[in-house]
Protein backbone atom coordinates (compact mmCIF):
# COMPACT_ATOMS: atom_id res chain seq x y z
CA UNK A 1 0.00 0.00 0.00
CA UNK A 2 1.39 3.13 -1.15
CA UNK A 3 0.76 6.78 0.42
CA UNK A 4 0.80 9.50 -1.95
CA UNK A 5 0.16 13.15 -0.52
CA UNK A 6 -0.96 15.97 -3.00
CA UNK A 7 0.29 19.20 -1.49
CA UNK A 8 0.09 22.74 -2.66
CA UNK A 9 3.57 24.20 -1.99
CA UNK A 10 2.04 27.41 -1.12
CA UNK A 11 1.65 28.97 1.98
CA UNK A 12 -1.57 30.39 3.40
CA UNK A 13 -1.90 32.64 6.33
CA UNK A 14 -5.35 30.99 7.79
CA UNK A 15 -7.12 31.99 10.86
CA UNK A 16 -6.44 29.88 14.39
CA UNK A 17 -10.08 29.49 14.85
CA UNK A 18 -10.74 27.83 11.33
CA UNK A 19 -8.37 25.37 12.38
CA UNK A 20 -9.40 21.90 14.43
CA UNK A 21 -7.10 19.68 16.03
CA UNK A 22 -7.19 15.87 15.21
CA UNK A 23 -9.23 13.80 17.17
CA UNK A 24 -6.99 11.22 17.43
CA UNK A 25 -3.73 13.00 17.60
CA UNK A 26 -0.44 11.43 17.65
CA UNK A 27 0.69 13.39 20.57
CA UNK A 28 -1.01 13.37 23.66
CA UNK A 29 1.26 15.14 26.40
CA UNK A 30 2.72 18.31 26.39
CA UNK A 31 5.50 20.31 28.52
CA UNK A 32 3.82 23.29 29.36
CA UNK A 33 7.27 24.90 30.02
CA UNK A 34 8.27 24.17 26.11
CA UNK A 35 5.00 25.62 24.97
CA UNK A 36 5.70 28.77 26.95
CA UNK A 37 9.12 28.85 25.53
CA UNK A 38 7.68 28.22 21.93
CA UNK A 39 5.57 30.67 22.51
CA UNK A 40 7.97 33.26 23.41
CA UNK A 41 9.83 32.33 20.53
CA UNK A 42 6.87 32.63 18.18
CA UNK A 43 6.10 36.25 19.86
CA UNK A 44 9.40 37.28 18.79
CA UNK A 45 10.38 36.17 15.58
CA UNK A 46 7.05 34.38 13.97
CA UNK A 47 6.44 30.83 13.16
CA UNK A 48 9.26 29.68 11.04
CA UNK A 49 7.84 26.21 10.09
CA UNK A 50 4.43 26.00 8.62
CA UNK A 51 1.65 24.28 10.12
CA UNK A 52 0.18 21.48 7.52
CA UNK A 53 -4.00 21.36 7.64
CA UNK A 54 -6.16 19.84 5.24
CA UNK A 55 -9.29 21.55 4.31
CA UNK A 56 -12.64 19.67 5.50
CA UNK A 57 -15.00 22.57 4.14
CA UNK A 58 -15.21 26.00 2.94
CA UNK A 59 -14.25 28.03 6.51
CA UNK A 60 -12.82 24.52 8.37
CA UNK A 61 -9.07 23.07 7.92
CA UNK A 62 -8.24 19.82 10.04
CA UNK A 63 -5.02 19.84 11.39
CA UNK A 64 -2.21 17.23 10.20
CA UNK A 65 1.15 18.08 11.81
CA UNK A 66 2.10 21.38 13.78
CA UNK A 67 0.54 21.07 17.15
CA UNK A 68 2.97 22.32 19.56
CA UNK A 69 3.25 25.25 17.62
CA UNK A 70 -0.30 25.50 16.93
CA UNK A 71 -1.24 25.55 20.64
CA UNK A 72 1.78 27.73 21.24
CA UNK A 73 0.18 30.50 18.98
CA UNK A 74 -3.08 30.31 20.67
CA UNK A 75 -0.83 31.18 23.89
CA UNK A 76 0.59 34.09 22.37
CA UNK A 77 -2.21 35.77 20.86
CA UNK A 78 -1.54 34.53 17.14
CA UNK A 79 -5.13 35.31 15.06
CA UNK A 80 -3.60 33.34 12.16
CA UNK A 81 -1.25 31.19 11.45
CA UNK A 82 0.95 30.08 8.17
CA UNK A 83 -0.19 26.52 6.87
CA UNK A 84 0.33 24.21 3.71
CA UNK A 85 -2.66 22.82 2.76
CA UNK A 86 -2.54 18.98 1.93
CA UNK A 87 -5.00 17.19 -0.03
CA UNK A 88 -5.38 13.10 1.33
CA UNK A 89 -7.37 11.08 3.07
CA UNK A 90 -7.72 9.56 6.56
CA UNK A 91 -5.11 7.00 6.44
CA UNK A 92 -2.59 9.46 4.48
CA UNK A 93 -3.35 12.26 7.21
CA UNK A 94 -2.65 9.63 10.12
CA UNK A 95 0.62 8.60 8.28
CA UNK A 96 1.63 12.16 7.31
CA UNK A 97 1.37 13.32 10.48
CA UNK A 98 3.82 10.80 12.18
CA UNK A 99 5.91 11.11 9.60
CA UNK A 100 6.29 15.20 10.71
CA UNK A 101 6.96 14.76 14.37
CA UNK A 102 9.00 11.44 13.80
CA UNK A 103 11.00 13.59 11.91
CA UNK A 104 11.10 16.45 14.38
CA UNK A 105 11.41 14.10 17.33
CA UNK A 106 8.72 15.62 19.37
CA UNK A 107 7.19 12.70 19.85
CA UNK A 108 8.82 10.43 23.02
CA UNK A 109 9.41 6.74 22.23
CA UNK A 110 6.29 5.52 23.85
CA UNK A 111 3.93 7.63 21.29
CA UNK A 112 6.16 6.73 18.52
CA UNK A 113 5.01 3.15 19.39
CA UNK A 114 1.37 4.06 20.41
CA UNK A 115 1.15 5.64 17.12
CA UNK A 116 2.79 2.86 14.70
CA UNK A 117 0.71 0.33 16.33
CA UNK A 118 -2.52 3.15 15.59
CA UNK A 119 -1.42 3.03 12.44
CA UNK A 120 -1.24 -0.61 11.35
CA UNK A 121 -4.66 -1.67 13.08
CA UNK A 122 -6.43 1.44 11.47
CA UNK A 123 -4.96 1.51 7.96
CA UNK A 124 -4.07 -2.57 7.61
CA UNK A 125 -0.87 -2.19 6.34
CA UNK A 126 2.30 -4.31 7.67
CA UNK A 127 5.46 -2.75 9.34
CA UNK A 128 7.34 -3.15 6.44
CA UNK A 129 5.19 -0.97 4.59
CA UNK A 130 4.71 1.42 7.59
CA UNK A 131 8.27 1.44 7.44
CA UNK A 132 8.71 2.10 3.98
CA UNK A 133 6.20 5.49 4.42
CA UNK A 134 8.30 6.88 7.63
CA UNK A 135 11.71 5.81 6.25
CA UNK A 136 12.99 3.05 9.14
CA UNK A 137 13.91 -0.36 8.64
CA UNK A 138 11.16 -3.22 10.02
CA UNK A 139 13.52 -4.31 12.54
CA UNK A 140 13.19 -0.61 14.01
CA UNK A 141 9.40 -0.81 13.58
CA UNK A 142 9.38 -3.92 15.52
CA UNK A 143 11.36 -2.51 18.41
CA UNK A 144 9.59 0.02 18.75
CA UNK A 145 6.23 -2.17 18.84
CA UNK A 146 7.94 -4.38 21.68
CA UNK A 147 7.17 -1.32 23.97
CA UNK A 148 3.77 -1.83 23.98
CA UNK A 149 4.08 -5.06 26.05
CA UNK A 150 4.93 -2.97 28.65
CA UNK A 151 1.33 -2.29 30.57
CA UNK A 152 -0.49 1.44 29.98
CA UNK A 153 0.22 2.11 34.27
CA UNK A 154 4.32 0.97 33.43
CA UNK A 155 4.32 3.28 30.15
CA UNK A 156 2.36 5.99 33.00
CA UNK A 157 5.49 5.39 35.37
CA UNK A 158 8.05 5.61 32.76
CA UNK A 159 7.29 8.99 31.30
CA UNK A 160 6.64 10.81 34.22
CA UNK A 161 9.51 9.19 35.82
CA UNK A 162 11.10 10.53 32.38
CA UNK A 163 13.21 7.56 31.51
CA UNK A 164 15.35 6.47 28.36
CA UNK A 165 14.41 4.21 25.83
CA UNK A 166 17.10 2.30 27.08
CA UNK A 167 15.71 2.19 30.82
CA UNK A 168 12.34 0.58 28.98
CA UNK A 169 14.52 -2.18 26.91
CA UNK A 170 15.97 -3.19 30.02
CA UNK A 171 12.78 -3.53 31.97
CA UNK A 172 11.27 -5.76 29.09
CA UNK A 173 13.88 -8.45 30.00
CA UNK A 174 11.26 -8.99 33.05
CA UNK A 175 8.79 -11.25 31.55
CA UNK A 176 6.93 -11.84 35.09
CA UNK A 177 4.58 -8.71 35.06
CA UNK A 178 4.47 -8.38 39.04
CA UNK A 179 7.85 -8.55 39.26
CA UNK A 180 8.43 -5.89 36.05
CA UNK A 181 6.39 -3.60 38.16
CA UNK A 182 8.41 -3.80 41.66
CA UNK A 183 11.56 -3.61 39.61
CA UNK A 184 10.23 -0.72 37.85
CA UNK A 185 9.25 1.15 41.17
CA UNK A 186 13.03 0.56 42.40
CA UNK A 187 14.52 1.79 40.05
CA UNK A 188 12.40 5.06 39.80
CA UNK A 189 12.47 5.73 43.83
CA UNK A 190 16.15 5.00 44.02
CA UNK A 191 16.47 7.25 40.56
CA UNK A 192 18.56 4.76 38.72
CA UNK A 193 20.49 5.95 35.79
CA UNK A 194 20.96 3.79 32.70
CA UNK A 195 23.56 1.86 33.66
CA UNK A 196 22.78 1.21 37.32
CA UNK A 197 19.59 0.21 35.97
CA UNK A 198 21.07 -2.69 33.70
CA UNK A 199 23.06 -3.94 36.62
CA UNK A 200 20.21 -3.84 38.84
CA UNK A 201 18.26 -6.09 36.22
CA UNK A 202 20.27 -7.72 35.50
CA UNK A 203 21.32 -9.25 39.33
CA UNK A 204 17.38 -9.89 39.45
CA UNK A 205 17.60 -12.14 36.76
CA UNK A 206 20.40 -14.09 38.12
CA UNK A 207 18.78 -14.75 41.12
CA UNK A 208 15.51 -15.54 39.23
CA UNK A 209 17.71 -18.54 37.42
CA UNK A 210 19.24 -19.66 40.39
CA UNK A 211 16.00 -19.59 42.30
CA UNK A 212 14.37 -21.74 38.62
CA UNK A 213 17.71 -24.21 39.61
CA UNK A 214 17.43 -24.80 43.53
CA UNK A 215 13.24 -25.34 43.02
CA UNK A 216 14.11 -27.56 40.02
CA UNK A 217 16.37 -29.37 42.26
CA UNK A 218 13.85 -29.79 45.04
CA UNK A 219 11.22 -30.94 42.61
CA UNK A 220 13.63 -34.36 42.04
CA UNK A 221 14.66 -34.89 45.21
CA UNK A 222 10.79 -34.88 46.55
CA UNK A 223 10.27 -37.43 42.86
CA UNK A 224 13.27 -39.30 44.07
CA UNK A 225 11.53 -39.59 47.19
CA UNK A 226 8.21 -40.64 46.60
CA UNK A 227 9.38 -43.36 44.27
CA UNK A 228 11.71 -44.43 47.33
CA UNK A 229 8.26 -44.72 49.34
CA UNK A 230 6.04 -46.46 46.87
CA UNK A 231 8.89 -49.02 46.62
CA UNK A 232 8.49 -49.60 50.26
CA UNK A 233 4.86 -49.63 49.94
CA UNK A 234 5.04 -52.40 47.67
CA UNK A 235 7.51 -54.53 49.28
CA UNK A 236 4.74 -53.88 52.47
CA UNK A 237 1.67 -55.04 50.31
CA UNK A 238 3.71 -57.67 48.47
CA UNK A 239 4.27 -59.68 52.27
CA UNK A 240 1.12 -58.84 53.53
CA UNK A 241 -0.13 -60.86 50.71
CA UNK A 242 2.17 -63.62 51.51
CA UNK A 243 1.04 -63.97 54.47
CA UNK A 244 3.26 -62.21 56.63
CA UNK A 245 1.32 -59.30 59.35
CA UNK A 246 4.20 -56.56 58.70
CA UNK A 247 4.07 -53.69 60.54
CA UNK A 248 5.11 -49.77 58.56
CA UNK A 249 5.37 -46.75 60.01
CA UNK A 250 5.94 -43.23 58.40
CA UNK A 251 7.86 -40.56 60.82
CA UNK A 252 8.50 -36.91 59.33
CA UNK A 253 9.82 -33.96 61.45
CA UNK A 254 11.46 -30.76 60.08
CA UNK A 255 14.99 -32.07 59.48
CA UNK A 256 13.93 -35.82 58.42
CA UNK A 257 11.57 -38.14 56.94
CA UNK A 258 11.72 -42.08 58.73
CA UNK A 259 10.68 -44.93 57.66
CA UNK A 260 9.95 -47.88 60.18
CA UNK A 261 9.41 -51.82 58.75
CA UNK A 262 8.60 -54.02 61.26
CA UNK A 263 8.56 -57.53 60.60
CA UNK A 264 7.75 -60.63 63.34
CA UNK A 265 10.50 -62.73 64.48
CA UNK A 266 8.33 -65.79 63.85
CA UNK A 267 7.93 -64.65 60.07
CA UNK A 268 11.30 -64.32 59.54
CA UNK A 269 12.86 -67.73 61.11
CA UNK A 270 15.47 -65.35 62.90
CA UNK A 271 16.15 -63.20 65.62
CA UNK A 272 16.68 -60.34 64.13
CA UNK A 273 14.76 -57.18 63.29
CA UNK A 274 14.44 -55.41 59.84
CA UNK A 275 14.03 -51.72 59.75
CA UNK A 276 14.04 -49.54 57.15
Amino acid sequence: MLLNHSLNRRIFDIPLIQIKPRKNPVRRSYSRDKLLELAKSIEINGILQPLTVRKISNYEYELIAGERRFRAAAICGCSTVPCMIVSCTDTEATVFSLTENTQRTELNFLEEAESMNNIISRCHITRQELAGQIGQKPSAIAGKLRYLDLGYDERNIIIKARLTERHARAILKISDKTERRIVLSEIVENNMNVSQSEEYIDGVLRDAKQHKHHTQVKKAIIKDLRIFENTINHAVDTMRESGIPVLKAQTETEDFIEYVVRIPKTATGHDGGLTA
